[in-house]
Order: structure tokens, then C-alpha cells, then sequence
């Protein structure tokens, strides 16, 4: 860089004269540096613009393809005893249940635990060889249904209450049955379960051997207070339809239905299977709802004021302004930089032509027709009826939800009441359509990146060539620059020189 000397001798402003001479280099750094600028602004406006599309892709338009989200049922119990959850292969019927019964865990309520040779009840922390156990001693349960398993526990005289207790809940039989246990030093007893309901998980304590131990800790079944201390394990049961059906938990998979017994009762109820004709509706207006919403934005964007009107602002240009005149200036450039814009408006067209198709539907009476949204009551307002960026928007009638058309007769309630059949088949269709011409706007391209609906690959090759271009014109600017001072320094320094001669010869005069 030359050596910059200001007019110290010509009394000159340099600096302003310079940067009056190399304006025009200056206004081409501008310019490429307003021109990436305005790029980088329009590829983040298409950025999250793309996000919106490709989530509308994935939304309820991708399920809809498929008849078998119309597959929508639902089913009601005129009894609590049960909760049910409606698969999609459950038919439509009606079923009477005449019994339920809860499925049971083994549960064993032991003797009070006392020391030896008095009635003080024992500890959590009371050693076996105080309850009168004094060797090495192994306790075995029948595991599983008819006891087909053997769950072995082995205790020692040193062993505390806590630590048969540990023991008892970390053992486990071959095929990962076990039980629970606790020992309530409040009432002097222990309380064992198996861990799962149904006879397959149940468990009884085996008093073949080593019974005077299992007596000593209240477990000896063959001598329990009462009877009623050891629950055996049960299986749940349900008749329907007059088919017993039995299960280790409570939920019953039948005939696409998941039904969960909640309490036992042999009192006869129903259990109803019908089209769920809100579910149906409720998807088609979430649909519409997601589509309202893009269409609404693609539009805003694309009506919007141009942003060519207004130019970039310069670091000159924003030392003049407030930081809410600077942040009000590029919103207008921002909100502006997709209109009229020709990538934008192939998807917005697509999109509407689709949404105004027509399809060939067989009604329920073999009829075949040509169907469009108009015929489920679905439709958009008026040309002057909207405003600019909502003439796109769908409205069903009969809707609670929208002002504009609830007042009108619901047709597509009607439709999917009468004829579900018929409003899977054009649904599916117009999905299906949207879909496609959505899908061949996505495509990758030498341009564009797969999933992406705008030139994201031209656009990043342009910003690099922003890049290259500022650095040029900076370059350029820079050399100008060093030109100019160079030759006002050779001024300088001439003038510099003339005054030292004229001083040199005023002194020679004046002697």
C-alpha cells in the first residue's frame, strides 16, 4: 500500500478529493456487496418458505394417500368394566359381553415374624440365627403355571430380614420369572407377589422342604392364620358372544379390538363398533387447515410490494439512519424478494389447479361421477368476497369453527355418514394428486437439491461468485486508491520542495 501523505503543503483535503475520484469504484463494491446481501436474504426467505412446503408434504397430505387412514372406527361399552381401543381391522358389529373378570397375581400375606423364644416381632436388620435359624438353609418356590419352574433361595444364620428380602426380589428362574417381596417391621410380616398377573407368572411357596424354617419366617402356607393369606394367581376372563377368552393381563386383543378389563361383573353389556365418522371429518379439516395455511403464505409472498424498488443499503447510508429506520428499510427488501417470483408462482399454481380437480367416484349405489371439493361443501370464498391473499383459503360448510361458512348445511358430515366409501375414494385421489405435482417440483436438478422446490444450488454458486466479485472491485478500488495518493504525495513532495527553494532564495535576497 503507497505511503499516504495528506496535503500538508497544498493545504488541499486529500482525503475528500480522493474519495471523490475513486466514487465510482467505491459504488461497485456497493453494489456486489448489496447484490450478496439481497441473495443471502432471498435464499433464507426460500429456506424457511421450503420448510413449510416440505412439511406440508409430510403432513397429513402423505397419510391421506392411503385409504386406510379413512379406515377410522370406533367403538363404545354400555358398561365402565371395560376400555377399549379400536384397531383399523375391527369390524362393524355389535357384541355382547356377559363376563369379566380381573386377572390376580399370586400375593402371600405371611405369619408375624417373632425372635426366638419370645413374641418381640423382628427387624428389618434381625439375623436369622435369631429367628432360630442356624445353618444354611434354601427356601423354593413353584414358579409358573402347575409349578413348572423352581426358583431356589439360599439363606445363611447371618442373613438379615432386609436381606432375604433383597433376595427374594433379585431371583429369577431360567425363563426371568420371579417375585416381589417386603417385610413391614410395623406388623411383623412378610408379603411376597409374584410379579405379573396370571397363572403363568404364579408362584406357591414349596413346604416340602425345610418347612420348620419357612414357619419360623411366617411362610409356611400349610400354616397360615387364615385361609385367606395366600391369593392364588388367576387368569383374566372374558365372555363375549359366548366365547370365553382368557388372558395373564387384563387386555384382550379380539377381532381388531383392544379391550381392557377394568372391573369384574357378570352383568351383561354391549360393545358397539361403528364408523368414526368425526375422526374422518376431523383429518380432512386438518388437511385443509395445513393447506390453508401454506397457500396463505405463498400468496403473501408472492402479492407482496417488490423489493427492487429499494436498494441496499450502504454503511454510509445506514451512519445517516436510527436502528429502527435501518431495521424498517430491509423488512420492505425482505418481504419483497419472492414477488412475482416465477419458481413461486409454478408451486402456488400447482398446488390450486390440483385442489381444483375432479375425480371419478362410485357412490354407494354403483353410480360413477365426477366428484370435486364443491361437492362436499368445501369451497373457497368469492373473488371480491376476499382479501387478495386469502382467495385461495378453503371454507366447509357447516364448519363451527369458521364463521364465514358454518351457517351452511354440512355436507361432507353428511357424506361420510352415508357413504364413507365415497370420501376415501376422492380424498385419497385429490392426496394423491397434490402429492405428485408437489413431489415433481422437489425433485433434485443440476440447480436444485432433492426436497427442494427452489435453485438452492444456483443460488449458493451465485453467492460464491459475489464473493469473488467484491473482492475484485475491493481490489480495485484499493489500487485507484493508492494511484490518487501516490501522485498528490509526488505533489506533495514538488511543492515541498518549491517552498524550501523559495525560502532558500528569500534568504539569499534578504543578506
Amino acid at each position: 500500500m503507497t505511503n499516504r501523505i495528506t496535503g500538508l503543503n497544498s493545504g488541499l483535503d486529500t482525503e475528500s478529493l480522493i474519495t471523490a475520484l475513486t466514487q465510482n469504484y467505491k459504488t461497485r463494491v456497493d453494489k456486489q456487496t448489496g447484490g450478496q446481501t439481497r441473495l443471502s436474504w432471498k435464499q433464507d426467505v426460500w429456506k424457511s418458505t421450503n420448510k413449510d412446503i416440505v412439511s406440508f408434504y409430510n403432513g397429513k397430505l402423505s397419510d391421506m394417500r392411503f385409504s386406510t387412514a379413512f379406515n377410522k372406527k370406533t367403538s363404545k361399552a354400555s358398561s365402565n368394566a371395560v376400555s377399549i381401543t379400536t384397531g383399523e381391522s375391527a369390524m362393524i358389529s355389535s357384541s355382547t359381553v356377559s363376563k369379566t373378570s380381573l386377572a390376580k397375581a399370586s400375593y402371600l400375606t405371611g405369619n408375624k415374624v417373632t425372635k426366638q423364644g419370645s413374641d418381640e416381632l423382628a427387624t428389618k436388620d434381625t439375623k436369622m440365627s435369631e429367628l432360630g435359624i442356624t445353618e444354611d438353609t434354601t427356601i423354593s418356590f413353584k414358579m409358573g403355571k402347575d409349578g413348572a419352574e423352581t426358583l431356589n433361595i439360599t439363606i445363611s444364620a447371618s442373613d438379615s430380614m432386609s436381606d432375604l428380602v433383597s433376595k427374594l426380589n433379585s431371583a429369577t428362574t431360567d425363563s426371568g420369572l420371579g417375585v416381589t417381596a417386603n417385610y413391614d417391621a410395623k406388623q411383623g410380616r412378610l408379603y411376597i407377589a409374584s410379579e405379573k398377573t396370571g397363572e403363568e407368572n404364579a408362584f406357591t411357596v414349596d413346604t416340602s422342604t425345610n418347612a420348620a424354617a419357612l414357619s419360623l419366617l411366617g411362610i409356611n402356607t400349610d400354616e397360615l392364620e387364615q385361609e385367606s393369606q395366600y391369593q392364588e394367581a388367576e387368569d383374566a376372563e372374558l365372555v363375549m358372544n359366548g366365547v370365553s377368552y382368557t388372558s395373564a393381563s387384563n387386555t384382550f386383543e379380539v377381532n381388531g379390538l383392544s379391550i381392557s378389563i377394568n372391573s369384574s361383573t357378570n352383568e351383561e353389556f354391549t360393545i358397539t363398533t361403528s364408523n368414526d365418522t368425526s375422526g374422518i371429518y376431523d383429518m380432512v379439516k386438518e388437511y385443509l387447515s395445513q393447506y390453508n395455511t401454506l397457500i396463505q403464505k405463498l400468496d403473501t409472498l408472492y402479492n407482496a410490494d417488490k423489493a427492487d424498488k429499494y436498494d441496499i443499503l450502504t454503511s454510509d447510508q445506514k451512519d445517516e439512519m436510527t436502528e429502527d429506520e435501518i431495521t424498517e428499510w430491509n423488512n420492505k427488501i425482505k418481504t419483497g424478494l419472492l414477488a412475482k417470483d416465477s419458481t413461486l408462482y409454478n408451486v402456488i399454481q400447482a398446488l390450486k389447479e390440483s385442489m381444483q380437480k375432479s375425480f371419478e367416484v362410485t357412490d354407494a349405489n354403483g353410480k360413477t361421477s365426477l366428484m370435486s371439493l364443491s361437492t362436499f361443501g368445501i369451497n373457497t370464498k368469492g373473488y371480491f368476497e376476499a382479501e387478495e391473499n386469502e382467495r385461495g383459503l378453503y371454507h366447509i360448510d357447516g364448519n363451527d369453527d369458521d364463521d364465514y361458512s358454518k351457517a351452511n348445511a354440512d355436507k361432507l358430515a353428511s357424506a361420510i355418514a352415508n357413504d364413507p366409501d365415497a370420501v376415501t375414494s376422492f380424498f385419497t385421489q385429490l392426496s394423491r394428486e397434490v402429492y405428485s405435482k408437489l413431489g415433481d417440483l422437489m425433485k433434485g436438478s443440476q440447480y436444485s437439491s432433492a426436497y427442494t422446490v427452489y435453485e438452492d444450488k444456483l443460488m449458493a454458486s451465485q453467492y460464491s461468485e459475489y464473493t469473488t466479485q467484491i473482492s475484485k472491485a475491493e481490489k480495485d478500488l484499493e489500487k485507484k486508491q493508492d494511484y490518487y495518493y501516490s501522485k498528490f504525495a509526488a505533489m506533495e513532495k514538488a511543492l515541498s520542495k518549491i517552498n524550501s527553494s523559495s525560502s532558500s532564495l528569500g534568504n539569499m535576497l534578504g543578506q
